[in-house]
């Protein structure tokens, strides 16, 4: 499986807020035993979180994230102000003034809740880009650590329950980003030509 897929499928799921609940409350030190020859462990969610270029690009996405957030909020303060409005003096309103004033209301709030959800995925395909190379970044120090542990299989740490985890190769890997990489730039994606077909 391509690693830098897998570094981008993990963080989506980690962006998405889930999270590995305990099955038991047994710790997982409390498991322990012997270290198993060649099968490590990784951590991809702990690589995003603590190295610096996962850092940076959180911090990055945050920050486009408010101002998506400040542009909406500044679109919908005039649209609230005319509903206020409009529900004010709609008694008011002969029956076919109150129906073309409240449709066009409506169609304001239509497209209103689509550029909403336009900016809402051009933020996720930001993100999934950032992931990505972040991703590709880490693959060769993977591939490096993995066989520098002489491992002959790895499994997803945050999925493991309990053992020893001797093997754990997430430090190594998040030394290895933070000496190549620190910070990477970037800005809001545009959505793809045919998103809306």
């Amino acid at each position: 499986m391509n690693l830098a897929r897998s570094f981008l499928a993990a963080s989506l799921v980690a962006a998405a807020g889930f999270s590995v609940l305990p099955v038991s409350s047994v710790q997982a030190a409390d498991l322990g035993g012997n270290p198993v020859p060649g099968v490590c462990m990784l951590s991809r969610e702990a690589v995003f979180a603590q190295s610096k270029v996962g850092q940076a690009a959180s911090q990055r996405l945050g920050q486009l994230a408010e101002q998506a957030r400040t542009q909406l909020e500044n679109q919908r303060k005039p649209l609230d102000t005319d509903l206020k409005a409009f529900q004010q003096k709609a008694p008011s309103l002969s029956e076919a003034d109150r129906k073309q004033q409240g449709e066009a209301l409506q169609q304001r709030m239509q497209t209103f809740r689509g550029q909403a959800g336009e900016l809402d995925q051009r933020i996720q395909l930001t993100r999934a880009k950032a992931m990505q190379r972040i991703g590709q970044e880490a693959e060769p120090i993977v591939a490096s650590v993995y066989k520098s542990h002489k491992c002959g299989l790895l499994l997803d740490r945050d999925s493991v329950l309990g053992g020893n985890t001797t093997n754990d190769l997430t430090p190594g890997v998040v030394q290895g980003l933070d000496g190549k990489i620190t910070t990477i730039s970037f800005n809001l994606e545009p959505l793809p030509a045919n998103a809306g077909k």
